[in-house]
């Protein structure tokens, strides 16, 4: 079966304005989806027994080396079994939760999900990121050049050296603005984003969707 993969990486609950953004995809996504949320039971950060177990034969495996390839198995075939991915994923200080870098590290495996020869098995397939943030990032703003999570996550999931995913990303901005009092000449832009944000999100969905459906 073929279904949309959601990985939610947001601490923050229904209070997120990502997992909120999150929600307007889903509700116009025609399929099934899997829902995976790394805050509620998050992937263990990767070990030495993890990664000496990639490349030992499984007969020869210690326990702590069966435990961390039956996690990896795991969340690989729930990845891979995945036509379309949807991605929760705020920013925090700077960059990515780290739940979600360690979700990554788990299932970047080369010959599995990496093939630097000819391409990942999910090249592709279509993605997107939904990434708030509390502050403004795009050109022009203070903060422009600051941004350390959609740079690197086009990198690791969109790149043809990687993931090769087809992948889009959505980034409701300012989201403090309604919180900070020095903020408050900004809630407009805020709402703006935030706005085009669900906008862009259902758009994806009904686009995406159909043919995954069909």
């Amino acid at each position: 079966m073929s279904y949309l993969l959601h990985i939610d990486s947001s601490s923050l609950g229904s209070g997120s304005v990502s997992r909120q953004v999150a929600e307007s995809l889903r509700a116009a996504w025609d399929g099934p989806v899997v829902h995976r949320d790394l805050a509620i039971s998050p992937a263990p950060h990767l070990t030495a027994a993890g990664i000496t177990a990639r490349i030992t034969d499984p007969a020869q495996h210690t326990p702590e080396q069966t435990k961390a390839s039956s996690i990896q198995d795991e969340l690989i075939e729930e990845f891979l079994g995945a036509d379309a991915y949807l991605f929760t994923v705020p920013m925090y200080n700077f960059s990515m939760p780290s739940v979600f870098k360690a979700w990554l590290d788990q299932i970047m495996v080369a010959d599995r999900t990496l093939d630097f020869v000819n391409g990942s098995p999910v090249a592709g397939r279509p993605a997107v990121v939904i990434s708030a943030r509390g502050g403004g990032y795009g050109p022009g703003a203070p903060n422009h050049g600051l941004d350390h999570v959609v740079p690197a996550l086009e990198v690791i999931l969109g790149h043809s050296h990687t993931l090769g995913l087809d992948l889009t990303t959505v980034t409701p901005e300012l989201t403090l603005a309604p919180h900070t009092p020095a903020m408050t000449p900004l809630i407009p832009l805020h709402e703006a984003s935030l706005a085009d944000a669900h906008d862009q999100a259902r758009r994806w969905a009904r686009t995406v969707g159909e043919p995954t459906a069909a």
